[in-house]
């Protein structure tokens, strides 16, 4: 029978990477420069492993093959098969990733056969200066980003935004994008690892190598518009459901609550996630089973369970993310 799914977290050891996921993987060893904890993945050699119950060291793929629909519903199943479509992460930024722009799902098909990657950010904290890169100042004609790449001078054609903690911000696939030191962000993102790297501060490695560039392949991908949307304004009132993003491939809202709150899924043909972001609380499903969720945690409510309570231990804050 299906339960709501915890799975053991797949951290990413990088370049940029801090200390604050070390508390989150088995290993005693991957304690520094852990700069992603992929939360549930369907990604290829990367795909999630339940951590606990019956189903415990099944892969999220496997269940999704016997459980088809009923874990993550009919249309998802009917369209992405064992592929489980979204990849949720935490990102811990201590020093500045590279700037980098993602395909949309036209040319990743062409040139990878995979999915494209529209991808959403929630600051879960930021030191005082932190900041994203997102997009274009103003609108630049590809002559001119070439120039910036060949001058070291990007940067400057580039929206660079100031952030704070409870921060939403959308990238669709195109923008150019970076995520700069002092972010500890929650993201939500297509399943899919294809990433153009297209400038990084001609760092060295510790062989003294710069990291490879995709320029060729980012220049016909680029969204060259000015950025016009900056952070997404929505509201943190509690006990009240605060649409975030919503596009075709995932909506993703913010809750917190400090009470009871009943969550009705019947008209949803999809899977929902919650990742907690504050507080602890419990998650009743089939009427009297229930789940502890801890900050930090994220769980994975199969489509088949449409009716759950969420009671906090005092005060929560969640993500609750589906596809529509």
């Amino acid at each position: 029978m299906l339960y709501p799914l915890k799975f053991k977290p797949i951290l990413k050891q990088t370049l940029w990477g801090g200390s604050k996921l070390a508390g989150k993987g088995s290993n005693p060893h991957i304690r520094e420069s852990i700069g992603e904890s992929w939360e549930i993945s369907g990604v290829q050699d990367n795909i999630s492993e339940v951590a606990e119950g019956p189903l415990a060291e099944n892969t999220l793929e496997e269940l999704i093959e016997i459980y088809m629909g009923d874990l993550v519903g009919d249309k998802v199943y009917d369209k992405f098969g064992v592929e489980f479509p979204l990849l949720i992460k935490y990102i811990d930024a201590r020093d500045n990733l590279s700037i980098q722009v993602h395909p949309d799902d036209a040319t990743a098909k062409e040139r990878h056969n995979a999915y494209g990657k529209t991808e959403m950010w929630y600051l879960l904290d930021a030191e005082p200066e932190a900041g994203l890169i997102m997009g274009f100042k103003h609108d630049t004609t590809q002559q001119e980003y070439l120039q910036g790449l060949h001058n070291n001078t990007l940067p400057a054609l580039l929206n660079t935004e100031k952030v704070k903690k409870g921060d939403c911000f959308f990238i669709p696939a195109g923008t150019v994008h970076a995520i700069c030191k002092g972010c500890f962000i929650a993201e939500i993102q297509q399943t899919s690892d294809i990433t153009y790297r297209i400038y990084d501060y001609n760092r060295r490695d510790k062989n003294g190598n710069t990291r490879e560039l995709h320029t060729d392949l980012a220049t016909d991908v680029i969204n060259y518009n000015g950025q016009k949307q900056h952070a997404i304004p929505y509201h943190q009132h509690e006990n009240h459901t605060e649409k975030l993003v919503d596009c075709e491939y995932f909506t993703t809202n913010y809750l917190k609550f400090n009470k009871e709150i009943e969550k009705d899924y019947i008209a949803l043909d999809s899977f929902v996630i919650y990742m907690c972001l504050e507080g602890n609380f419990t998650l009743v499903y089939e009427t009297d089973k229930t789940i502890q969720v801890r900050k930090g945690e994220t769980v994975l409510i199969p489509a088949c369970l449409k009716n759950l309570f969420l009671l906090p231990e005092k005060e929560a804050g969640i993500l609750e993310i589906y596809i529509r």
